[in-house]
């Protein structure tokens, strides 16, 4: 995901940074796709390492909410 941390003329970002992150349940993993060019609030967990069975990140996204 695309991070926007400073916005120019209209709403153009200017500067932006990626957000890499696992989600572990199918239903949660849709939204993100669903909701591209809004602005979506993501929840998630930090874990210390990354893990196989939870994808390749240590933030796992467990609920998304369109702002």
């Amino acid at each position: 995901m695309i991070l926007s941390s400073v916005k120019g003329n209209n709403d153009v970002a200017i500067a932006s940074e990626k957000f890499y992150f696992s989600v572990t349940d199918k239903s949660i993993a849709q939204q993100p796709d669903n909701l591209q060019g809004h602005t979506v609030t993501l929840h998630y967990k930090q874990k210390k390492y990354a893990a196989f069975w939870r994808g390749n990140s240590e933030y796992i996204v467990d609920s998304v909410k369109k702002e």
